[in-house]
């Protein structure tokens, strides 16, 4: 079979193109549904399948009419998608968001149905300021979270960190269900401070290049001590009177925007942590290697833990959307191995 996963998120739609669990071609662009917000409509968004269908296919040499089954997950199944599909309260695992898949058709993009997979939402009812702490939802990161309990085989409950341009961290439990997440816009707060505010020439507008632990603990201690916003400061202050040099600064300014995290990984109630829970890293190497070390260093103990490679975490959405299609019934299971 040939089959189509996309993977559409704020600022990026990726499409694969699977056949016995295989990847034959795939493309990317730089357009997601932070285009719909903008623009007011979704043209761009469909654009973007548009065109990543037509590159995918004909790098393949594959007509549209030979793809069997498209399955979407990601932000595209929001308001700003191409249709809305519901979140899953939690608890969601396999078998919940194999049922909640709702095919929608898009004869402009696609001329078979394209089947999109639901977010998960905690379990809350009415949201106030008493409760909305424990409240919070994903779109994307559960097909995700799907397709890494299966590479990893993992069993018994766990937490999962998912550093993105919103970190999300994920509760799951020995049924391999989704209880509920937490996230941050560590991602995204980082992108802005280091380009869009007066910190950018201090660090040159971009990101720590390789990780020097002692300045990403410093600003993570800093952050700790007297806040976010003075420790963004204090990166110009080293640029204007100290030797550090701009990847040991931008180290400090990554320490300082991750240390929220911690808070929240520690603190949140939107999750749920035990000490002999194993804790699973996944993310950019950097990011990943960044997490880990603070974690650590902050004293965080676990039974198990796991910092997922690039290997285990390729494709990973396609591979999680082909796992939740074969519960569905829709492919065999072997086309998701």
């Amino acid at each position: 079979m040939n089959i189509v996963t996309i993977d559409a998120g704020t600022t990026n739609t990726r499409t694969l193109l699977w056949r016995d669990g295989v990847v034959l071609a795939q493309a990317q662009l730089e357009t997601g549904v932070r285009n719909t917000a903008i623009d007011g409509h979704n043209g761009a968004l469909k654009q973007a399948l548009r065109e990543s269908m037509a590159t995918l296919l004909a790098s393949a040499g594959i007509a549209p009419s030979e793809v069997h089954l498209a399955l979407a997950s990601g932000m595209i199944s929001s308001p700003m998608g191409v249709q809305e599909v519901p979140h899953l309260p939690a608890p969601a695992g396999l078998a919940q968001l194999a049922q909640g898949m709702h095919a929608v058709a898009l004869p402009d993009v696609l001329p078979q149905p394209l089947w999109l997979i639901p977010g998960v939402r905690n379990q809350h009812g009415a949201i106030g300021l008493h409760n909305v702490e424990a409240m919070d939802m994903m779109r994307g990161e559960e097909t995700e979270v799907i397709g890494l309990l299966d590479r990893l085989q993992l069993r018994g409950a766990a937490t999962i960190i998912v550093p993105a341009s919103h970190t999300k961290l994920i509760s799951v439990d020995d049924q391999r269900r989704i209880l509920g997440c937490s996230t941050t816009i560590a991602g995204e707060l980082l992108q802005a401070i280091s380009q869009h505010t007066l910190i950018r020439q201090s660090v040159d507008g971009g990101f720590a290049q390789t990780l020097v632990p002692k300045m990403l603990l410093a600003g993570a201690a800093a952050a700790q001590k007297t806040g976010l916003a003075r420790a963004c400061f204090s990166v110009r202050t080293l640029s204007q009177f100290s030797a550090v040099e701009c990847n040991e600064r931008a180290n400090f300014l990554m320490g300082a925007v991750l240390s929220g995290d911690l808070l929240a990984l520690r603190n949140s109630t939107a999750i749920q942590m035990r000490p002999d829970m194993p804790l699973v890293i996944m993310g950019k190497p950097m990011l990943r290697q960044a997490l880990s070390l603070l974690i650590e260093e902050q004293g965080f103990f676990y039974g198990k833990h796991i910092v997922v490679d690039d290997r285990q975490q390729d494709c990973l959405a396609g591979h999680g959307a082909l796992l939740i299609a074969a519960a569905r019934g829709l492919i065999p299971r072997q086309e998701a191995a």
